[in-house]
């Protein structure tokens, strides 16, 4: 398995710290959890949103490297693209708890910089 497969496999379980984040040390109502979500503030609520966001990007990740993969394309880029988007969304985790919005906001786009590069790649 390939560096660049291995980050796609921690991409897919990167929101799951996110929601533990939003749910642990609350009294966390289980029977309805997204309603419980939805009520939350401050730290909690952006921790959900960020499981959420890591959900909305992992499809265009995992596709990218699989299609940069099937193309050819140079492996070690590859790796390098693919470690670099899930240290941004490490980094984008990071500035959405903290409510550092403009550079939240700056990692996204740099993350999905990574996705966009990852599909134009084998051109």
């Amino acid at each position: 398995m390939t560096l660049a497969n291995w980050m796609v496999l921690l991409a897919a379980l990167l929101p799951f710290p996110t929601v533990l984040i939003a749910k642990v040390g609350a009294s966390f109502d289980n029977t309805a959890p997204r309603a419980y979500l939805e009520r939350q503030t401050g730290f909690r609520q952006r921790a959900d949103w960020a499981h959420r966001n890591h959900f909305e990007v992992f499809p265009a990740f995992a596709a990218a490297v699989i299609l940069a993969q099937m193309a050819g394309a140079s492996q070690g880029r590859i790796d390098t693209l693919a470690v670099a988007f899930l240290l941004l969304r490490l980094a984008y985790t990071g500035a959405y708890l903290a409510n550092i919005s403009s550079l939240r906001s700056a990692l996204f786009a740099l993350s999905m910089g990574c996705v966009i590069w990852l599909f134009v790649l084998p051109v």
